[in-house]
């Protein structure tokens, strides 16, 4: 390449490069789920303009404690908690529209506000309908012994109809109704055909979406255009990822998994976003490990320590109700999402929970049964299924740490865990969590 050449093309990098003038930080699971992203985007929504949910569905759940009050989200961003943030669901989710105005009615009786002016859906989101909730249950009865445990919340199905091409996107119900109604009929026609069981009064969803199509006409942008003029004017973005990175569809525990990317890709695809427009990705890891339903789990303590985490931790689904399995905290597991998910820093959570215990293991390696420390991750279930775990053990600090708010005030015990996880990850921690409220995240710098 010519000098001439190469200065031209440095430019055009520059002017590239230029045309934001801010970034989108990213707030990503780092294990198999509930481990308090709703908490820390609360926290970082308060230094923000635009929180943006990018995939899922109601399938997730986020609890966030703000003044006292505990609000429950399944569909919106938790930063919608501050008013003067505008709220974003992407063209990535799938909606479930009767769950969604029922989640905004309950979240505004506990006293959150102007959410008319704050909420922002795209017109390129799909649908999920009552008949995609019926055939997830139907799709869990007939696996048996074997199911997933899904959240039977229609996720699967509508990212299925979508998949095949024959789903319908929100702007879709908001342009000609006989056009919406022509497909709709041709879906339903489809799923009765797949699963002659389900029952679809037709005409009866068609008037309750009518309904529904000027409900949530208001709230309908194209978020594409939106989140990119947001950028260009420096508005600060912060995405909250549903779900976490073992539950990844391409890179979590398959088939023990969600339907969509909630990897650092899906945050991409789920709003339009280039790559160059991410700054920070924070992985938010408990620490230790849970997860709800079945699959491997390789840490996994099916003795009085994991109830012992279950009780102090309250490890039960904000959506599913159903307990969390509880095990210790797995570095293999962690350097494998951090290698997908490139974590620039990582927020622990509810360390709190892990201050009676005289000892705490972590995981350090896998080892095949032949005695072969494994240099990867495995890719199947089975192969995980049958590895061995070694652990390190480290002293407990049996000191309460809720009422700490100086991370060198913490145990020096509880330092060294800390310590020895970012060591382990080479990631900083920038963050630790001791509590429920937001209050009770420690900045650790």
């Amino acid at each position: 390449m010519s000098a001439t050449n190469g200065n031209h093309y440095e430019q055009l990098h520059q002017g590239r490069t230029k045309m934001y003038k801010s970034k989108v930080d990213v707030v990503l699971g780092a294990q198999w789920g509930d481990e308090g992203k709703g908490k820390v985007v609360d926290m970082l929504a308060s230094e923000v303009d635009i929180v943006c949910r990018c995939q899922g569905g109601n399938n997730a759940g986020h609890t966030v404690v703000a003044n006292g009050t505990e609000f429950d989200f399944h569909l919106l961003p938790s930063g919608v908690v501050n008013e003067k943030c505008v709220s974003v669901i992407g063209n990535g989710v799938v909606i479930h529209l009767p769950s969604l105005f029922d989640e905004v009615l309950k979240n505004e009786a506990k006293g959150l506000q102007h959410l008319e002016n704050r909420l922002i859906i795209s017109d390129r989101a799909h649908l999920v309908f009552d008949f995609h909730q019926h055939v997830d249950g139907m799709q869990e009865a007939e696996k048996g012994g074997k199911s997933l445990g899904t959240t039977k919340k229609g996720i699967g199905p509508a990212y299925s109809s979508k998949a095949t091409r024959n789903g319908i996107r929100v702007g879709e119900l908001l342009g000609d109704f006989n056009l919406f109604s022509d497909k709709f009929k041709s879906i339903v026609a489809t799923h009765v055909r797949l699963f002659p069981s389900i029952n679809v009064d037709v005409e009866a969803e068609l008037a309750r979406y009518k309904d529904y199509a000027e409900k949530v006409r208001p709230y309908v942008k194209d978020t594409i255009c939106f989140l990119h003029t947001a950028l260009r004017n420096g508005k600060t973005i912060l995405v909250e990822g549903a779900n976490a990175a073992m539950l990844d569809i391409d890179f979590g525990t398959y088939p023990y998994v969600t339907s969509s990317n909630c990897s650092i890709g899906g945050v991409l695809t789920g709003l339009g976003l280039p790559p160059q427009t991410i700054g920070e990705v924070i992985g938010v890891v408990k620490a230790y490990t849970t997860r709800v339903g079945d699959g491997p789990f390789p840490t996994e303590q099916l003795n009085e320590i994991g109830e012992l985490l279950q009780t102090r931790g309250f490890e039960i689904g904000v959506t599913t109700k159903r307990k969390r399995r509880c095990g210790w905290l797995d570095i293999p597991l962690l350097k494998y999402t951090s290698l997908v998910n490139g974590y620039t820093c990582i927020c622990i959570t509810k360390l709190d929970i892990l201050d009676t215990l005289p000892e705490i293991k972590v995981a350090v390696s896998y080892k095949k049964p032949n005695g072969e420390k494994l240099d990867h991750f495995p890719g199947t279930i089975a192969e995980l299924g049958g590895i061995e775990v070694e652990y390190a053990v480290l002293p407990g600090w049996q000191t309460s740490t809720e009422d700490v708010r100086n991370f060198k005030e913490l145990p020096e015990n509880a330092q060294n865990y800390v310590r020895f996880l970012e060591s382990e990850l080479s990631v900083p921690v920038r963050w630790v969590g001791v509590g429920k409220g937001r209050e009770s995240i420690i900045n650790v710098h």
